[in-house]
Formats: C-alpha cells, sequence, structure tokens
C-alpha cells in the first residue's frame, strides 16, 4: 500500500521498509503493519489533538513531570511551542509507560523505536497467526470468562506494583493473544503516586472488567477487586502474589453525627460572627 506520510521519516532512517496494511483506526491513532527488514511489526501513528476524539483531560496528565523547565512553563502558558510539547509528552508516555511495565513482568507489546511521533512495536498474534483479536471480539463460556478476568487482575496488580494505572482499561485494550491476553494502549496511563484521580480510575478500570466478563460469569459484577487493591496500595501490602478476594471490609463503627453537627455548628457561629464583625466594620 502507498505509505502514509507520517511513516515516511521512518522509511527514509531505514527503519521501515515496507508498510503491508492498516491494522485499525482508534479514538487516538492509526496503527499499520510494517515490515522491519526481516521482522513483522506494528506502526502506531499518533492523531493530532484536533483529530483524537480522546482528549487530554487534566485527569490524566496531572503529575506528570516534565524536566525541563521552559518547556514546562510553555505548556503552562499554551504557546505554540507549549503545545506542541505537550503532545511530544502525551504521546511518549505510551512508551514509557510499556517499557516499565514489560520490565515488571506485565504483558504489554514490546516497544522497539519510537521516532517522529511513530511507535514500532510487537506485532500481537493470535493462534492462527494473524493479528490478535480484541477482548470484544471473542465469544466466551463462563469459565473462560473468569479465567480471563483474574489474569487481568493479577496483570492490573503488576501494573499498579510499577506505579502505574492503565485509565481506560476496557474489553477494548485487551488483546487474545496466541501466549495469552495482552494489555494495550497505554497513552493516558497515569502515575499513580503523583495523580489524585488514580484511585478512581483504577476502580472504573476493574469496573469496567467485571462488567464485560459479567456478561458470561454473572457473579463478577458484585466483585470489589479496584477497592481491595488500591486499599492494600495505600497501606503499602500490595505485591504482584498478594491474595485478594475481591471484596473491600467496610468500617462498621456508627458514625458519630452529634460530633458532625458539633463541628458544623461552630463552623456556623464562626461565619456569623465573621459576617458581623465586616458589618460593624463598614458601619
Amino acid at each position: 500500500m502507498k505509505i502514509p506520510k507520517r511513516i515516511e521519516p521512518l522509511v527514509e532512517e531505514g527503519l521501515v521498509d515496507e508498510v503491508i496494511c492498516q491494522l485499525m483506526s482508534g479514538k487516538e491513532a492509526m496503527v499499520y503493519v510494517v515490515r522491519c527488514g526481516e521482522a513483522i511489526r506494528c506502526a502506531k501513528v499518533y492523531k493530532e489533538a484536533n483529530a483524537r476524539s480522546f482528549r487530554q483531560s487534566v485527569d490524566y496528565t496531572e503529575g506528570r513531570r516534565v524536566k525541563n523547565s521552559r518547556r514546562a512553563r510553555a505548556m503552562e502558558k499554551g504557546t505554540r511551542y507549549g503545545r506542541k510539547a505537550q503532545e511530544d509528552a502525551w504521546r511518549s508516555v505510551e512508551v514509557d509507560s510499556l517499557c516499565r511495565l514489560a520490565a515488571a513482568g506485565v504483558r504489554v507489546p514490546q516497544p522497539y523505536n519510537f521516532f517522529e511521533g511513530v511507535l514500532l512495536m510487537e506485532l500481537v498474534t493470535g493462534v492462527n497467526g494473524a493479528a490478535a483479536p480484541r477482548l470484544n471480539d471473542l465469544a466466551l463460556t463462563a469459565e473462560e470468562a473468569r479465567a480471563h478476568h483474574l489474569t487481568l487482575v493479577r496483570e492490573v496488580v503488576r501494573m499498579l506494583c510499577a506505579g502505574i494505572v492503565h485509565g481506560d482499561l476496557s474489553e477494548y485494550n485487551v488483546l487474545a493473544g496466541s501466549d495469552g491476553l495482552v494489555i494495550i494502549d497505554l497513552p493516558q496511563a497515569i502515575d499513580a503516586a503523583a495523580n489524585n484521580n488514580a484511585r478512581s480510575m483504577l476502580v472504573r478500570d476493574m469496573d469496567n472488567l467485571a462488567a464485560y466478563f459479567g456478561r458470561f460469569a454473572p457473579e463478577l459484577p458484585a466483585t470489589d477487586y479496584g477497592r481491595e487493591i488500591w486499599s492494600l496500595y495505600q497501606s503499602g501490602k500490595l505485591h504482584p502474589d498478594i491474595a485478594l478476594t475481591g471484596r473491600i471490609e467496610h468500617s462498621k463503627k456508627p458514625v458519630d453525627i452529634a460530633g458532625v453537627m458539633r463541628v458544623v455548628n461552630i463552623v456556623l457561629k464562626k461565619e456569623a460572627a465573621w459576617q458581623r464583625h465586616k458589618l460593624e466594620m463598614r458601619g
């Protein structure tokens, strides 16, 4: 097929020899199957900001560190240079996350190169040797759904132990590879320790998976792995081999309503006194 304009620099640099076909078009990128010497790989071409349906919400970018102070200031001001720097940072998050997660033992596509906004990575194949299907393309038995759900719960634990929350995990971001499930699409991944939204996003990821697999195994939506995993992480007890129950212990201690009302009354009295003081000053 004709070489897409964004891949031309990789051909010129000798990183890509041939573009075989387009594999998919997602909300954030176009993915192509390419030949690199003897190897068949993927080239993920990130869309420009105005062409993406997935936006750089502050919920995702909060806590991301920029080492270059000039770049950080430009990004804060929203200058042309700053917007370009923000785009570059957004794209590089996936590369960094893939490397960190692979080192932590999480099954993700192997990254090979990142050049001119294009990520060259492993082409994950299915049992028939073709590109692996996504989870949402499969019809599962209840037993298969339970097994896949447990596998992904363990992978999410490994991810969090590496300090990363996927942030958009669902049946659409997991491939059924020949050697098992593979988690993909990580440009929105967040730093668990630096982002105040990490807990809610982890819980949402786990609820998404439970809802999907619950179509085949009806008991799974009643589990609460997200809150259990976060509770263990927050207390410093989380590790890759920890035994999970899918339940979270809720405090049975009764709420001290009288105590709460005392605090509320104190605040109201202080506010009333302050308002009287302001009126006296004006008089």
